[in-house]
């Protein structure tokens, strides 16, 4: 059982988690795992990923009706991209709970720092604002949705740090659009990794609600400022790509003198 003032930085750690997706569609649960962990004080890493995972599929649905209203979310790629997702993330959920909580943890941030390197290559490509998916471009969609749901089910993640450079590599679509979409897989991914750990009794309920709360104000203001950035040709991106080498290196550092 945790202390109340853990409760109360979960809160905390809630409202930022909310705001980062919000902000940039991903990011959640690469704040949310480590913040569970190091600030909050999760004695188990698989316990903090599996309440992670449950509580930013929750603050993630928030952002998403924040930015349904603003009109970014493009609904056909988004469910095609996490239908293809949830099979992924089932199969990856079930490896990732045989893993070593720490080796997990390093893994995890390797593939961010990846990831991000990835994301500044491509951060002055505008995108398409017209990009669907069709039949066409259905295999590459597809394709990306099974893979990146099976690392985010690995990594007890909600993914969007990898769905949303999957989404535009796959559509081509615009950053925002990206933003926007990612957060229907980041849903769907993060329920069924929860779903997967809740039967093995890896969820902290009342910290996962009190980290719910938190983000439900963190996610409207970040949707907020999304919309203002989006019009600043790689300012998002690299926000994102930022976000990620910053807490890459941390949890490298950490989890590094922990193998």
């Amino acid at each position: 059982m945790l202390e109340p003032i853990q409760y109360v930085l979960g809160g905390g750690s809630g409202a930022l988690v909310g705001f980062v997706l919000g902000l940039v569609g991903g990011g959640g649960s690469i704040l949310a795992v480590p913040l569970m962990v190091y600030l909050v004080g999760v004695p188990s890493p698989h316990v903090a990923i599996g309440t992670s995972a449950f509580a930013v599929a929750a603050n993630a649905l928030t952002g998403l009706l924040n930015h349904a209203r603003a009109g970014t979310v493009k609904w056909r790629c988004a469910a095609m991209y996490a239908g293809a997702g949830v099979a992924g993330a089932l199969a990856g959920s079930t490896l990732g709970k045989s893993v070593d909580g720490q080796r997990l943890l390093f893994l995890f941030a390797i593939v961010m720092v990846i990831v991000g390197i990835m994301m500044l290559r491509g951060r002055r490509n505008t995108g398409n604002p017209g990009a669907q998916c069709n039949r066409e471009n259905a295999p590459k969609v597809l394709g990306y949705g099974l893979g990146t749901g099976a690392f985010s089910g690995f990594f007890g993640i909600g993914g969007g740090f990898l769905i949303v450079p999957g989404l535009v590599a796959s559509t081509g679509m615009p950053i925002i659009n990206a933003i926007g979409s990612s957060l229907v897989a980041v849903t769907a991914f993060g329920l069924t990794t929860a779903f997967n750990y809740a039967l093995s009794g890896l969820v902290d309920w009342p910290l996962a609600f009190v980290f719910i709360g938190g983000g439900v104000l963190g996610g409207f203001a970040g949707a907020t400022l999304a919309k203002r950035l989006s019009a600043t040709n790689g300012r998002l991106t690299t926000i994102f790509a930022g976000l990620i080498f910053v807490v890459a290196a941390y949890m490298l550092w950490k989890s590094a003198g922990a193998l």
